[in-house]
């Protein structure tokens, strides 16, 4: 999994990296607001774990701006701000969890594994959407009625978006945002074969087309 861990604190930054890094996740740190704003519209990250008093633009105001911009990577706050209307505020931003200093790494690791199972993280992990529809991530596979059918890696990374974001309509947008790094970002009618591509593979009542709205993933 893909971290991108905002710690403004050396000691404590470098303490949290060797403790995500030894448990075979990639890393990437930043120490201030700008930084870290910099390192969001390059790359792709899974996670995002933010301190909120950091140099620049402080966390919540950073992950209000990517939330506004449609940016829905899960992220969680390690902060020192424990009064209720700091929690209150957090979550108003976008969070999806909020974690007091001083802490147990063990309890950063509960968290994660919280998040990891909410947003379908775990690399190897088949999601079972019913009795006859499975997704195998790392293979590139949807199993259905015992048939295996390959996806480009975009595909899936597509599909999977809308699975884990099922509960809502998706848009080109929004997608494009929060798959591809902006510099690569595909037009709008690639992301639309991708999704031809896949309510072909899948039938074309699992992914229901809004026109003019967006996309939503249909499990039943």
């Amino acid at each position: 999994m893909k971290i991108l861990l905002l710690e403004d604190d050396l000691i404590l930054n470098e303490i949290i990296q060797e403790h995500l890094l030894a448990k075979n996740n990639d890393v990437i740190c930043a120490f201030s607001g700008d930084e870290a704003e910099q390192l969001l519209y390059s790359q792709k990250f899974d996670l995002l774990l933010f301190d909120v008093n950091v140099p620049n633009i402080n966390g919540f105001d950073l992950l209000e701006q990517l939330r506004e911009n449609d940016i829905k990577t899960p992220a969680i706050f390690l902060t020192s701000l424990d009064m209720i209307d700091d929690v209150e505020k957090g979550f108003k931003v976008g969070c999806d969890d909020y974690i007091k200093k001083p802490f147990e790494l063990r309890e950063l690791d509960l968290r994660i594994e919280n998040i990891k199972r909410l947003f379908n993280l775990n690399s190897n992990e088949i999601i079972k959407i019913n009795e006859s529809l499975s997704i195998d991530k790392e293979n590139l596979l949807i199993l259905k009625d015992d048939k295996k059918i390959h996806m480009a890696k975009k595909e899936c990374d597509v599909l999977v978006y809308l699975i884990n974001n099922s509960q809502k309509i998706v848009s080109i947008d929004e997608l494009s945002l929060n798959i591809w790094a902006y510099e690569d970002a595909p037009i709008a009618s690639t992301i639309r074969t991708y999704i031809k591509n896949l309510r072909k593979y899948l039938g074309e009542e699992y992914i229901l087309n809004l026109r003019g709205v967006g996309y939503r993933f249909n499990s039943k």
